[in-house]
């Protein structure tokens, strides 16, 4: 029987990095909400199969065991040795990689929600967020289906109280990316390098999110990401579009993530088709442009 997920892309709404762990990964604190664009991954139990299997709607993308979806595969299969049949999964593939979008981690996640529907005895909902932050530090957080708080490197996750969660839930928003992405290994390096000034001390980033989950509106929401620093000092087409989609159409935009894809956030009278326009001006016809909505 084969069965489909959504794999949802994600934005940053908020992302502080705070400072470098011992591990060699970065504390951060996030507010993060899941789109209602994404990846659709496609899942076949095939019993008489050795091994999981993976093909890709996109070519360019690896279908070995690099891939996070059978890298989450394998997470899993230690924890739940038995009672899942090998499973064949399609990736139809709408969220680009260098984007900041999450798209691998959510897929990972998706192939994890897919294997435990698949089991005999499920993984608990607290050891499926163990296993998912095992595969990577986004990936638990595309297991809620919801606007999140992330802290630590990623895998602590909080639910929002429900104002916040109606302040956000199907709010539209435009997201668009350049030809080129962002590795994020690459964005945080350069973070580090440019010294302690260029993290945002923790209590800072609390207080300020703290301050808005208090009294949650769509029109005070704190858009802040200090990954913006290493990239807008190598790319600078991403600063001088959202300059210019701010002072031309006053929208709140943002990059996401580690980048390269930025995001704004629409009112019912921003001018769609112009801001398309101004997009695919700056960025040419290769630039990718999706309108979609937060889920709630």
């Amino acid at each position: 029987m084969v069965e489909r997920l959504f794999a949802p892309a994600k934005i940053n709404l908020f992302l502080a990095v705070t400072g470098r762990r011992p591990d060699g990964f970065h504390e951060l604190i996030s507010l993060v909400a899941p789109l209602e664009w994404g990846d659709t991954l496609t899942f076949e139990p095939r019993p008489t199969a050795m091994v999981d299997s993976l093909e890709c709607s996109d070519p360019a993308l690896p279908v070995d065991a690099s891939n996070l979806v059978l890298k989450a595969a394998a997470a899993f299969r230690q924890r739940v040795p038995a009672g899942v049949p090998p499973v064949h999964f399609h990736l139809r593939k709408e969220v680009p990689a260098g984007a900041g979008l999450g798209g691998g981690s959510s897929d990972a996640a998706t192939a994890l929600r897919a294997l435990n529907q698949l089991a005999s005895a499920p993984l608990s909902p607290d050891e499926l967020r163990a296993c998912a932050a095992a595969v990577g530090s986004d990936v638990p957080l595309f297991l809620e289906n919801a606007p999140v708080v992330m802290r630590g490197r990623g895998e602590l996750i909080s639910a929002l109280p429900e104002s916040a969660r109606a302040a956000l839930r199907g709010r539209e928003l435009i997201v668009f990316k350049p030809p080129f992405g962002i590795a994020t290994a690459w964005a945080y390096g350069r973070l580090r390098d440019s010294g302690t000034q260029a993290y945002v001390p923790a209590a800072a980033a609390e207080e300020k999110l703290a301050a808005w989950l208090a009294a949650p509106t769509w029109a005070t929401l704190p858009l802040e990401n200090n990954l913006e620093i290493p990239a807008f000092a190598k790319y600078a087409a991403l600063p001088v579009l959202l300059d210019e989609l701010r002072a031309r159409f006053n929208l709140r935009c943002r990059m996401s993530g580690s980048g390269s894809a930025c995001f704004a956030l629409l009112e019912h009278d921003s001018p769609r088709a112009a801001i398309n326009a101004t997009i695919r001006q700056a960025w040419g016809p290769e630039a990718l442009i999706r309108a979609t909505r937060l889920q709630g």
